[in-house]
């Protein structure tokens, strides 16, 4: 019987243990892709300025 629940006393720890690590890797991943989404809001208002500037520079062309 004791070593029923050694067993399964180690079995809890690996699963905690486990489960720690996913935590710590899902707030890592998360972080992460808080940062591409910064980076893409960054590079989705630079496209838009460009295609502002591109727009005004094609109503200044003289007409062909």
């Amino acid at each position: 019987m004791s070593v029923s629940l050694d067993s399964l006393e180690r079995k809890v720890e690996q699963i905690l243990a486990v489960c720690a690590s996913l935590r710590n890797e899902n707030q890592t991943l998360r972080a992460h892709v808080a940062g591409l989404e910064a980076e893409r809001d960054t590079l989705t208002k630079k496209i838009d300025i460009t295609r502002e500037r591109l727009e005004a520079l094609m109503t200044r062309l003289p007409a062909e």
